[in-house]
This record gives C-alpha cells, sequence and structure tokens, in this order.
C-alpha cells in the first residue's frame, strides 16, 4: 500500500498531457519515454506508463507487464545509441526510497566503464544536447 493517493498534477502528469515540453523518444498507447532534462549520463530516459500510477507499489500489473516491455525495448536502444558497456535500469518507491515525482516511471541510463554518474542536480542539460540525444535513440528503434 502506498503513503499517498496520486496527483494528477505531478510533473509528468503534466508532460502525458503535453502541458510541459518534452524530447519524446517512444510513444504508444500505453507507454512514453523521454529524455531526462536532468540527466545522469548522456542519453538518460525515463519511461513512463500513461496511466496514473503513483509508482510500483499501486501500479496493475497489465500496467507494469506493458512498461517494463519498454524499459526493455529503450535500454537495447541506448545501449547501441552510445555504445555503452552496459545500462542501468532504475524505478524509487515512496520518499524513503529515493521517490521524487510521484508517477511510476523507471530510468534508463547507458554506462560507461570507469566512468562515474553525474548527480541528479538542478541542473538541467541544454535542450539541444537532448533534442541529439533523443535523435540517436530513435535511430536505434
Amino acid at each position: 500500500m502506498t503513503s499517498g493517493a496520486y496527483d494528477d498534477n505531478n510533473i509528468f502528469a503534466k508532460i502525458l498531457r503535453g502541458k510541459i515540453p518534452s524530447h519524446r523518444v517512444f510513444e504508444n498507447e500505453h507507454v512514453v519515454a523521454f529524455m531526462d532534462v536532468m540527466p545522469q549520463a548522456p542519453g538518460h530516459v525515463l519511461v513512463v506508463p500513461k496511466a496514473a500510477s503513483r509508482n510500483l507499489l499501486d501500479a496493475d500489473p497489465a500496467v507494469l507487464a506493458q512498461t517494463i516491455a519498454v524499459v526493455q525495448k529503450i535500454a537495447n536502444a541506448v545501449k547501441e545509441a552510445f555504445d555503452a558497456d552496459g545500462v542501468f535500469v532504475c524505478q524509487f518507491n515512496e520518499p524513503a526510497a529515493g521517490q521524487t515525482v510521484f508517477h511510476l516511471h523507471f530510468h534508463v541510463i547507458p554506462r560507461h566503464e570507469g566512468t562515474a554518474l553525474k548527480p541528479h542536480s538542478g541542473k538541467m542539460e541544454d535542450n539541444a544536447v537532448l533534442a541529439a540525444n533523443a535523435e540517436k535513440i530513435k535511430a536505434e528503434l
């Protein structure tokens, strides 16, 4: 059980409704994948179900199945697009676990041996860089 109700004014809900712009790399009827504006590495993508779910703890299992299939697809694409040695996939549930946006989402981050992740700070990436990275990923899809 979650510790709060779903808030449909969270930033990802606004992105899904088109109220906030994003660099989308994939979309189907159930899921959207877009560039993280504060990437921890080049190619950092967020995979978000369109269904209202606070996090993994309250998500419908069917929504999870649809979402994780896209996570896998995006992971393979970012690995190729950024010639990565591996891919880090993470997902946070509730504030104690590090969740700050209360809409279910998965981080998909290409990793290179010996390169540390940047902090997920308040510094936003340049729009042109995000757009270029989105195009690299789309080319692999």
